[in-house]
């Protein structure tokens, strides 16, 4: 499995992010093979489960908020099966944008 979870970051000020996880098939072609996907954000969140069905960007979620934690995404794979992806979100003051690893 090449899939891998990741975020990007673009610090807002006053202990703020707008920040975007998304599908990294790093090249294999893998995003082709899934249909959706269930993030599943901190509690803190109003909605803490966000399903994305949208393939664009890699499945691309985009919020924002005040601290990291770890991301879970659920990826349903067109053949029925389903993986589970975890990432501890990067963000950070420097750079006031970036991308994780």
């Amino acid at each position: 499995m090449t899939l891998k979870l990741r975020n990007t970051w673009q610090y807002q000020g006053e202990d703020r992010w707008d920040w975007t996880a998304y599908l990294d098939d790093q090249g294999s072609g893998e995003l082709s093979d899934v249909e959706f996907v269930e993030y599943v954000l901190h509690p803190t969140f109003p909605k803490s489960i966000v399903k994305v069905s949208n393939p664009k960007g890699g499945f691309a979620l985009t919020t924002n908020g005040w601290g990291a934690f770890t991301l879970v995404a659920f990826v349903h794979m067109t053949d029925g099966t389903r993986r589970k992806l975890s990432h501890e979100l990067e963000l950070a003051y420097e750079p006031v944008a970036g991308k994780s690893r």
